[in-house]
């Protein structure tokens, strides 16, 4: 099958968003499928305001629809609502031709919290940019229940994945963590004000608290919290290892669709703590985590659960699934779009 993927998002950004199209796409072309992915470096960018990592293409309808007609695709995939995006998606309305699209972020709610914009203010455009597509992919059923609210319901399973190879718990332990009082409580994700990481950091639980990750909150949450451990970037073997030498995996955001790094804490035999809303509600149980308005409480919970139950529910993804899942979702080039 050729697939024409269209995305804002792509490396070298690490984000949740990045790793999800960047693993399927490789397990796609292991798979024998071609992929073409239309990507920011493809094109003259610029730096998004108030999220430099992401790169915003300066380009048109007819350049990006030039690229996908000469790759002649079986199906196009639009994963991001941004330039790229929005070129794609006037393209395919233009020429006839069907398409997906993915909610991977909680767009509105980012934005307003990064703007002096209300999230309502952002919704029509959401509206307008998904509602001409084949299928609106999404990771949950709490994300597919607030797309129907909106009045988008031609939607398709999309779930994610987790490296069973790599996030396990039987990597050996950060040496740091050693001299560390407990419980460690751990943060992994991109330090900015979406994350919500204040809540976790101000939490007056006993232990100590690790955050493993950059952006543009980190020099001022490093000066506000100078207790807390703050270890920067980590991939790989390392970022495995924090994940299994922490005693529970704190997931402060409100804003997230899923929460991949929920599924790798599992995976590690990590509990996970969080708000109840929207990643959390559709990922823990009351066996692998806790989930309270209070967030003390639900750290102080989810400590009680059991590392063999919490490898369980990890295991439960495999990106392999979340692969078959992405190629059963795609609109095949014929197919009709919903009407505007």
């Amino acid at each position: 099958m050729r697939i024409a993927l269209v995305t804002d998002a792509w490396e070298p950004q690490m984000n949740g968003v990045v790793r999800t199209l960047t693993t399927t796409v490789a397990i796609l072309r292991g798979w024998g499928h071609e992929v073409l992915v239309v990507s920011p470096d493809d094109y003259l960018n610029f730096p998004c305001p108030t999220y430099p990592e992401i790169r915003l293409a300066m380009t048109t309808r007819i350049a990006v629809g030039q690229r996908i007609e000469r790759f002649a695709p079986d199906a196009v995939h639009i994963a991001t609502e941004g330039p790229l995006g929005l070129a794609a998606r006037r393209h395919c309305i233009k020429r006839g031709r069907a398409f997906t699209t993915a909610y991977h972020t909680q767009f509105p709610d980012y934005v307003a919290r990064r703007t002096p914009l209300p999230a309502a203010a952002i919704w029509p455009y959401i509206r307008r940019f998904h509602r001409d597509s084949a299928g609106i992919m999404v990771a949950t059923a709490s994300i597919a229940a607030t797309l129907r609210d909106q009045g988008l319901p031609h939607l398709r399973d999309w779930s994610r994945g987790v490296d069973l190879a790599q996030f396990s718990p039987d990597i050996p332990r950060p040496a740091m963590f050693a001299n560390l009082p407990r419980p460690i409580q751990l943060y992994v994700g991109r330090v900015s004000a979406e994350k919500n990481i204040e809540a976790f950091l101000t939490s007056p639980h006993p232990g100590s608290k690790v955050v493993v990750g950059d952006g543009p909150a980190l020099d001022r949450l490093r000066a506000q919290f100078p207790e807390a451990h703050f270890v920067g970037r980590q991939s790989g073997i390392e970022l495995a290892a924090h994940y299994a030498g922490a005693d529970v995996f704190v997931f402060p955001s409100l804003t997230d669709t899923f929460g991949l790094v929920m599924i790798e804490a599992l995976a590690c035999g990590t509990p996970v703590a969080g708000f109840p809303v929207t990643g959390p509600i559709d990922i823990l149980t009351p066996a692998c985590g806790a989930m309270d308005e209070n967030l003390t409480r639900a750290i102080e919970r989810a400590l009680q659960c059991a590392e063999a139950d919490c490898v369980s529910v990890g295991r439960s993804y495999s990106w392999e699934a979340s692969a078959r899942q992405f190629l059963a979702a795609l609109a095949p080039e014929g197919a009709e779009t919903i009407a505007a």
